[in-house]
């Protein structure tokens, strides 16, 4: 396992990230893990290097975090061994989520966040986070008053540094001038979807964390299982696959599968699988800190293990950027068009 820094920090993360969303027993038919199947998951990835573990508070609505916590205990492993990562957001109850029962359970206003911070620490047994995000944006709060919420969690010591996930170009920008501004805690990393299935991270948002030294970190980089290699054209799509029951995220059929009849042919000039060509496709390309992979079954976990070690030479990487490149969209095409022989 590689070691790499987390955006402009010193911190280390290892470049893959182990996610726990399928950890529990509610979340979109994903979360199935138990806790026995979580304990052998997270030994494995101790074990292949990983010291780096994201989950969220709304994940089976805490269950995750719980899950993730216990785990650790019973493992044995100490604290400063690892870096945790969650994410406060998303509504915490079906009520919550349904805009009825505590209504101020959800969203990024600064009782919320208070309130998450402690429930996410309580449940994952620790008393400290090490990278607190906030899950997706939020439309009914002020940007300033979710950013010195936590401002105030950094300098309280519960939490070590603050990320953002899924948010607009536009919003990240002026939140890190913000905290520019005003001096405080600075967002240090994105996480966002950024797959060969998916690279509309290209257009915008990815040059700015580059620009800006964010270390991004990819999630659901086999495209909802779509990369697994489990799916292929003109092929009914497996019954057991994710994908049959939450179809996320989206993606265009047609150019996935010939991306994928490409990366099997890659995958065999490097003594490789589909999923691992995937994620060192991503471990190429500038601003990524770590990967996030998921995983319920050890066989899976063991197949991503061993991306790390797949080097994709500059024809391949060039082969596989020609075929799942996205058409550029305006700005860019007019800025390429007018600085080309400038």
């Amino acid at each position: 396992m590689n070691y790499r820094t987390l955006g402009r920090t010193g911190l280390k993360v290892s470049e893959l990230c182990l996610g726990a969303m399928t950890f529990g027993s509610n979340f979109y038919n994903i979360g199935e893990v138990d806790q026995q199947g979580a304990n052998e998951l997270v030994s494995r990835a101790l074990d292949g290097g990983i010291n780096f573990f994201d989950t969220a508070d709304v994940y089976s609505f805490g269950e995750s975090e719980e899950v993730l916590g216990r785990a650790f205990n019973t493992l044995g492993t100490p604290r400063d061994d690892v870096v945790i990562a969650t994410k406060v957001r998303g509504p915490m109850s079906a009520e919550a989520a349904q805009g009825t029962g505590d209504i101020n359970n959800v969203g990024l206003s600064r009782k919320h966040i208070m309130a998450g911070v402690e429930n996410s620490l309580r449940r994952l047994g620790t008393d400290h986070i090490d990278l607190y995000q906030v899950h997706g944006w939020d439309v009914a709060t002020p940007m300033e008053e979710t950013l010195r919420a936590l401002d105030d969690l950094v300098r309280s010591g519960k939490v070590r540094y603050v990320g953002c996930s899924n948010w607009p170009a536009r919003h990240l920008a002026r939140a890190l001038a913000l905290c520019e501004q005003r001096d405080w805690a600075r967002f240090i990393s994105l996480q966002a979807y950024y797959a060969l299935a998916g690279r509309d991270l290209e257009h915008e948002l990815l040059p700015l964390a580059d620009e800006q030294g964010l270390g991004v970190m990819p999630w659901s980089p086999l495209a909802g299982g779509y990369l697994s290699g489990k799916f292929r054209r003109d092929q009914a799509a497996p019954q057991d696959a994710r994908r049959a029951d939450f179809d996320f995220p989206p993606v265009d059929r047609e150019r996935v599968f010939d991306a994928i009849e490409l990366m099997e042919t890659i995958a065999g000039e490097n003594g490789a699988t589909i999923p691992q060509i995937a994620l060192a496709w991503l471990l190429h390309q500038p601003a990524v800190s770590s990967v996030i992979i998921g995983a319920k079954k050890r066989s899976q976990l063991d197949d991503n293990l061993g991306a790390v070690d797949v080097e994709l030479n500059a024809d391949q990487l060039a082969r596989l950027d020609n075929v799942t490149r996205p058409a550029a969209i305006y700005p860019a095409w007019m800025v390429e068009r007018q600085n080309t022989n400038r």
